[in-house]
């Protein structure tokens, strides 16, 4: 399912946020939100992977 982009959703943390997002960005990614602080008091971001999935990646705090 993930590999035809229709697993929907992945969540992954980090203790960087800033370092992951280059990293990732620097991949084959398309980058759909930037490092933002939610108002719901998480900083995350998200990007779709080459198969099209949705992947968010928290900032541990």
């Amino acid at each position: 399912m993930m590999a035809k982009g229709t697993y929907g959703w992945i969540l992954l943390a980090t203790p960087d946020l800033d370092a992951t997002f280059e990293k990732v960005q620097a991949g084959d990614t398309e980058v759909v939100q930037e490092p933002t602080e939610q108002p719901y008091g998480v900083r995350d971001c998200a990007f779709r992977d080459p198969a099209g999935n949705l992947v968010r990646i928290q900032e541990l705090r």
